[in-house]
């Protein structure tokens, strides 16, 4: 009886997993295997789009194609920075937004400074 108990509770668990699941959450990803840039830059899209929906970024970045993507040194090793230039952006310093991820594609910060 016990075990299908955790029988039960283990399949409640994997089947209510993809529910839980925040916005971006096709952008996570396991092993070492290094993404391709096409993977890179719809994860960066969709990125930039959850933080104008949370309001973070000014609503004009919604619009925003990306500048560029390209495999950097980063401090744990290469990583991904893909960068988005907004010159209607009311800021001058912040006309440009870069989202960095992981070489195996899994989000590790934004910012508009470039580091």
């Amino acid at each position: 009886m016990k075990s299908l108990v955790i029988a039960a509770a283990l399949v409640s668990t994997l089947i209510a997993a993809p529910a839980l699941a925040a916005e971006g959450g096709s952008c996570h990803f396991h092993g070492s295997k290094p993404a391709t840039e096409a993977v890179v830059t719809d994860c960066a899209a969709q990125r930039k789009a959850s933080l104008v929906k949370a309001g973070k970024l000014d609503a004009s970045w919604q619009a925003v194609k990306q500048d560029k993507a390209e495999l950097v040194d980063g401090k744990k090793g290469k990583e991904w920075k893909v960068s988005f230039k907004n010159p209607a952006a009311p800021d001058a310093a912040k006309q440009t937004l870069y989202i960095f991820f992981s070489q195996p594609g899994n989000f590790i910060a934004a910012n508009h400074t470039g580091q």
